[in-house]
C-alpha cells in the first residue's frame, strides 16, 4: 500500500495543477526560507556538479555562461540602442 505524502512535503513536479495555488502558499517566503532554498540550491549543485570524483570543467562554465547570459539580459537595452546608431 502506497504512502500518502502530504502536499507540503511533495516536489514541485509531483503537485497536480489544481492543488498548485495551495502548495505555493504552503511555502516559507520569510527571509530564512529564500536563504536556505538558496543554500539547498547550491548543495545540491556543488554535489552534483564540483564534488565528483571525475570533474571536469563543466560545473564552472555552466555557471560562467549563466552569469555571462544575465548580463547580456541585463544590458540588452543599452546593446540595443549601440546596435541602431548609425557611424559616418
Amino acid at each position: 500500500m502506497a504512502s500518502v505524502v502530504p502536499l507540503k512535503d511533495r516536489r514541485l513536479l509531483e503537485v497536480k495543477l489544481g492543488e498548485l495555488p495551495s502548495w505555493i502558499l504552503m511555502r516559507d517566503f520569510t527571509p530564512s526560507g529564500i536563504a536556505g532554498a538558496f543554500q539547498r540550491g547550491y548543495y545540491r549543485y556543488y554535489n552534483k556538479y564540483v564534488n565528483v570524483k571525475k570533474g571536469s570543467v563543466a560545473g564552472l562554465s555552466m555557471v560562467l555562461a549563466a552569469y555571462v547570459v544575465f548580463n547580456y539580459c541585463r544590458s540588452y537595452k543599452e546593446l540595443k540602442h549601440e546596435r541602431l546608431r548609425k557611424y559616418h
